[in-house]
């Protein structure tokens, strides 16, 4: 181990490491949001599995979102994510994985064709993606989630436009769509 990782490593409180953030079950773990987001979508699998639920995860979105590097961590922690069911599929925008999404709670159109019993899912996209996938966000919200399943959309938006087109903020949109909007103020 070299000097800076040693200093990283003495920094955390006492009893917790670096590593803890996708296998510790109790106690306090160190994550960025980004990682925050990977462990709710482990969590979800194992609480499934302790109900004896038959469920598989997915995860879509837009490499370009202000979330932009949670496709990396979702990359970085592909094992963690296999070993529970849950499948990463970045998509080339976001109407495409907000449609992905949408298919993910169709499975009783497809009696004895599906491998699981329902899908927990996960979109993400910035703010211009949510005008954009605004069909799908509705349809798919409108249409509701199965049984054993659910989606969960999460907007990156871009206030300043550091990185888009103009600045944005999502919750018209989705309100419009009559998706419940949720202001996390911190990574816990």
């Amino acid at each position: 181990m070299g000097h800076r990782d040693e200093v990283v490593a003495n920094s955390n409180p006492p009893g917790v490491a670096l590593g803890d953030k996708y296998d510790k079950a109790q106690g306090t773990a160190l994550l960025s949001g980004a990682q925050a987001l990977v462990r709710l979508l482990l969590n979800q699998a194992e609480r499934d599995r302790a109900s004896d639920l038959n469920t598989g995860g997915f995860v879509s979105g837009y490499r370009g979102s202000p979330l932009s590097g949670f496709d990396q961590t979702l990359w970085s922690a592909g094992k963690q994510l296999a070993a529970s069911g849950v499948h990463f599929q970045p998509a080339i925008n976001e109407d495409l994985a907000a449609t992905a999404c949408w298919g993910t709670q169709q499975l009783v159109l497809f009696p004895g064709e599906a491998t699981v019993e329902g899908v927990f899912a996960m979109w993400y996209g910035k703010g211009p993606g949510v005008d954009r996938s605004g069909d799908a966000l509705k349809h798919g919200n409108g249409a509701g989630t199965s049984a054993k399943g659910g989606v969960l959309v999460l907007a990156g938006d871009d206030h300043t436009a550091k990185s888009s087109t103009f600045g944005h903020q999502s919750e018209q949109a989705l309100v419009a769509a009559f998706i419940p909007v949720l202001y996390p103020s911190n990574v816990q």
